[in-house]
């Protein structure tokens, strides 16, 4: 509850931004997505190329469904440019029924480091409230612990992270906007 005492006008901006603040911050949800299990079949190929094994195509679409019944859709997703982390989002995004505009690659995502997923994320538009991300351990273990009340010891292959945040924007999201957070991976039936 807000009160306002009598006092100098050059009090009410004040007040008048914390309160609209509060009434207007948006809800958003951030998945955080392994690619699936990567096929070592295919000697010679460089690490960007190798493509999903039969097992991880049928857990990216496993987990597409999971999340589907949920009703747990993103609306956007950025993408590792990594045959296999591109292929669990084709794969997952299909399942959705999104179509490739809400797609996009993004190269920091490709061997990054937890700030260079930060710095991703924050590119987002502001009026995307669910994005997804998908990418690569160990970065996205650890980003993904950033926001974990308990962290993960490991997100397993086309695990999903899915952080509830409150914030008006993408910029600058911590534990301190989480609001709940939701983890699954194609063993936890």
């Amino acid at each position: 509850m807000y009160t306002w005492s009598k006092g100098s006008e050059a009090t009410w901006p004040t007040w008048q931004a914390t309160c609209f603040k509060s009434v207007n911050t948006m809800i958003r949800r951030l998945y955080i997505i392994r690619h699936g299990k990567s096929s070592w079949d295919h000697h010679g190929l460089e690490d960007i190329d190798r493509p999903l094994a039969d097992r991880g195509i049928r857990n990216a679409g496993d987990m597409a469904e999971r999340l589907l019944e949920a009703g747990l859709i993103p609306r956007l997703i950025f993408s590792s440019p990594a045959n296999r982390a591109l292929n669990t989002a084709l794969i997952m995004s299909k399942s959705w029924g999104l179509g490739p505009e809400q797609l996009q690659i993004h190269e920091p995502l490709y061997d990054a480091y937890p700030s260079d997923i930060q710095e991703v994320v924050e590119g987002a538009p502001a009026e995307i409230t669910d994005l997804a991300i998908y990418g690569h351990n160990p970065s996205f273990t650890v980003y993904a612990n950033g926001f974990l009340e308990y962290p993960l010891g490991n997100l397993p292959t086309a695990g999903v992270v899915i952080v509830t945040l409150e914030s008006d924007s993408w910029e600058g999201i911590g534990r301190q906007h989480v609001k709940e957070t939701y983890v699954d991976y194609p063993k936890r039936k």
